[in-house]
């Protein structure tokens, strides 16, 4: 009886965290980290005891979330990158799949807590510096194959991808919702190798970045 219960307690307690993660991504986008936990539970449909015991404080519901949307667009980043297929499709494949990250630049934009806490998460830092590993090498591909412009660099693509993410504020739910995928067409529409205007200044390297992130801590 014990060993057939366990399982089921176990699945029960996934399903639970789960449900408390994916609402506390929807609140906390919408209307910042500050929200009662108390509302994070009843968006959840779960009750607050279970929601203590998931996660003790604030903080590390900040933490569970950022490492969750890093997680899932990590693994489909990785997934983009190990298939062999036009080094092009890849590029744009992978940076719409990014644009999933707009939760977390969104409540980081909302709250400099969450900036904080997430600056300093091992587990973040390690899935950002890898999502940048696979972006360098997608963008030296399409590079080599003569699809992407010369003059750029991954650094450059990760700063207008984080320009993007921030979204349009005060504007319509459609409008709010389709603006990552819109303006990221855009974006790559002007990236791709043909005659066009110069840019000025220097790519960005992955040191600038590094720089960039340390002066937000």
């Amino acid at each position: 009886m014990t060993t057939d219960a366990t399982p089921r307690l176990r699945a029960d307690a996934r399903r639970n965290r789960d449900r408390i993660i994916a609402a506390a991504r929807t609140v906390f986008t919408e209307r910042g980290t500050e929200v009662p936990m108390e509302e994070i539970a009843r968006a959840a449909g779960v009750g607050t005891g279970t929601l203590y015991r998931r996660f003790p404080d604030r903080d590390s519901l900040i933490s569970a979330v950022g490492q969750d949307v890093f997680q899932r667009v990590l693994e489909e980043a990785r997934a983009i990158g190990g298939r062999d297929c036009d080094p092009w499709r890849a590029l744009t494949d992978f940076l719409l799949r990014a644009a999933d990250l707009r939760t977390v630049v969104r409540f980081s934009m909302l709250s400099q807590r969450a900036r904080k806490i997430l600056g300093a998460d091992p587990e973040v830092e390690q899935a950002r510096n890898e999502l940048l590993d696979i972006l360098d090498g997608l963008v030296l591909a399409a590079q080599a194959n003569g699809s992407l412009r010369p003059d750029v660099s991954s650094g450059d693509l990760g700063v207008i991808l984080s320009i993007v993410l921030q979204g349009v504020h005060s504007a319509p739910d459609d409008i709010r919702s389709e603006a990552p995928a819109r303006y990221l067409t855009l974006m790559l529409d002007g990236l791709q190798a043909r005659p066009g205007t110069p840019l000025p200044g220097r790519p960005v390297t992955a040191a600038d970045i590094a720089v960039v992130r340390g002066a937000q801590r």
